[in-house]
C-alpha cells in the first residue's frame, strides 16, 4: 500500500504538491477549511480533474478520515501553527511540512533563497534575471510558482523568495546561497511573537540548514548581531564587500554598475542589486554581463513601480508596502522632491512613529484613505506633520495629489487593502488604470 500525504489547502501551492505527490506514487488528500462555495474561483475550478486523477478532497471541515494515517502533511503558507488542524495533527505525530520543504527532498537542483521583511520579491526576480545570461533560474516560492512545479524540469538553480511561514516548516532544507535582505517586526500574530517571526527566518541559516553561503545586510543592526552565528558571510552595503563607492556599486574592488545606470530608484534598491551582484559574482559571472543583466530589469508589479511622468508629475505604485516599514523604504527613496503620498486602508495597527518620521523627512502632502485615516492622522500630527488631506477613494486622493502639482504622486499605503479592494495587486491596478486614463 501506498503512503498518505495530507495536503492542507487548496492552493497554488497545495494543489503543485498534490500533482508530484500523485505522479511520485503517493496516496494523496487534500483538506480544505473553506466551503466550496468560499474557494476563490481558480481553484474551485480545479477540483473535478483532481479527483479525477485520483486525488481525495474535502471542503468546509477537516474530517478524521482524512487525518489518520497520514505519513506526513503538507501545509500551505497562510495557516498558522496555532491553528486547530495543526494542533491535531501534532496531536497524532504527524509531521507538518511546507511545500518548499518538499521540493528539496526531492530534487537535486540547487535552491538560491531569498528571505526578508522587505524587499524578497524584487530581490528574487532580479536574481534570476540577472543569472539567466548564463544559467537556467527560474524563480520559485512565496513569488506565486510552487517549486514543486518545477523540480522535474532541467534547471542549474531554483531561485526562491522565502516566507517566514515556509522556513518555519522546514527540517532538512539547505540552500546553496541564503539572502537575507533586512528585518522588522511583521507577522507577529502568526508566529506568535517577534522572537518566533525571527527564528523561523534565522533556522535556514543556521546548522544543520546552513546554507553554503550566507549573504546579510551590514546595515540592519539584528542581521550585523545575528552574522556572528553564520558561516561564509558576505555582507551588502558594506563598501570592503559589496557596496556604494563614488555613486557606484562595487564588489571587493570591481566596479559592476554606476548608480545612475540603475534601473531602480531609492537605497532599498541598491541594496536588492547588491545581493543579486554577490550571487552572480559567486556563480562566477563576468562584471560585464551582470551590469547589462541590471540594466535589462523590469521591477515586479507594484513595488515602487514607475508608471508614468505627465506634465512634470512622475507617479509611482508602491502597493505592496501593507505594513509601515515596508512605505519607510519608499518615503525614503525620494530626496529634495515635492511628494504627495497616498497613504491608507485596513490597518495593521503596528507602530507608526517611525513612518511619520521618514514623512517627516521627505513628504510635503498626505492624502489618506480607508479604515486607517483616523489612525494615521492623530499620529501624524502627534508627530508634528499637519499638511494631511482626507479622501473618501483612491481615484478622489489621485485627482486631488494631480491638483497640487507635486514633483511625485506615490501610492505607498502602510496597510492591507481589504477594506476597499479585493487585494494589493487589485489596489496597485486600480491606481495605474486610473494614473493612465488621465
Amino acid at each position: 500500500m501506498s503512503e498518505k500525504v495530507l495536503i492542507l489547502g487548496l492552493s497554488k501551492s497545495g494543489i503543485s504538491a498534490a500533482k508530484f505527490a500523485l505522479n511520485k506514487g503517493y496516496e494523496v488528500y487534500i483538506t480544505e477549511s473553506k466551503s466550496l462555495v468560499d474557494l476563490k474561483e481558480e481553484y474551485r475550478s480545479q477540483i473535478d480533474n483532481l479527483k479525477k486523477c485520483g486525488i481525495k478532497i474535502e471542503c468546509g471541515y477537516h474530517s478524521d478520515e482524512f487525518i489518520s494515517n497520514s505519513s506526513f502533511a503538507i501545509t500551505s503558507p497562510g495557516i498558522p501553527p496555532k491553528s486547530e488542524i495543526f494542533r491535531r495533527l501534532n496531536k497524532k505525530n504527524i509531521k507538518i511540512i511546507s511545500e518548499v520543504e518538499f521540493a528539496y527532498l526531492n530534487t537535486n537542483i540547487p535552491f538560491i533563497v531569498i528571505t526578508g521583511t522587505n524587499g524578497k520579491t524584487t530581490t528574487t526576480a532580479l536574481v534570476s534575471h540577472i543569472l539567466s545570461k548564463d544559467f537556467s533560474a527560474p524563480v520559485c516560492g512565496n513569488i506565486g510558482v510552487p517549486p514543486t512545479s518545477l523540480i522535474e524540469e532541467k534547471h542549474d538553480f531554483l531561485v526562491c523568495e522565502m516566507s517566514s511561514y515556509q522556513a518555519q516548516m522546514t527540517e532538512k532544507f539547505k540552500a546553496k546561497i541564503a539572502c537575507w535582505t533586512n528585518f522588522t517586526p511583521d507577522h507577529i500574530d502568526w508566529h506568535e511573537g517577534l522572537e518566533n517571526y525571527f527564528n523561523a527566518k534565522a533556522k535556514i541559516f543556521l546548522p544543520p540548514q546552513a546554507p553554503k553561503y550566507s549573504i546579510l545586510n551590514y546595515k540592519d543592526e539584528r542581521l550585523l548581531e545575528f552574522s556572528e552565528k553564520c558561516k561564509n558571510v558576505i555582507f551588502f552595503d558594506k563598501e570592503d564587500n559589496c557596496g556604494i563607492v563614488n555613486n557606484s556599486i562595487f564588489y571587493r574592488g570591481e566596479e559592476i554598475i554606476s548608480l545612475k545606470d540603475c534601473p531602480l530608484v531609492g537605497h532599498h534598491n541598491y541594496q536588492n542589486m547588491m545581493c543579486g551582484i554577490i550571487i552572480a559574482k559567486i556563480l562566477g559571472m563576468k562584471n560585464e554581463d551582470i551590469r547589462s543583466q541590471i540594466m535589462s530589469f523590469k521591477a515586479p508589479e507594484h513595488r515602487l513601480e514607475k508608471v508614468r511622468e505627465m506634465n512634470g508629475i512622475t507617479f509611482y505604485n508602491d502597493s505592496k508596502a501593507t505594513n509601515p516599514e515596508a512605505s519607510i523604504v519608499a518615503i525614503d527613496s525620494f530626496n529634495n522632491q515635492d511628494v504627495a503620498l497616498i497613504l491608507g486602508g485596513r490597518d495593521k495597527n503596528t507602530d507608526l512613529t517611525q513612518m511619520c518620521n521618514s514623512i517627516n523627512k521627505h513628504i510635503k502632502t498626505v492624502l489618506l484613505i480607508g479604515e486607517a485615516t483616523e489612525r494615521f492622522e492623530e499620529n501624524l500630527q502627534k508627530n508634528g506633520f499637519s499638511n494631511i488631506i482626507k479622501e473618501h477613494s483612491l481615484e478622489s486622493a489621485i485627482d486631488k495629489a494631480i491638483s497640487l502639482k507635486p514633483d511625485v504622486v506615490l501610492l505607498s499605503p502602510a496597510c492591507a487593502s481589504f477594506d476597499m479592494f479585493n487585494s494589493y495587486e487589485h489596489r496597485g491596478d486600480v491606481f495605474k488604470e486610473y494614473v493612465l486614463s488621465k
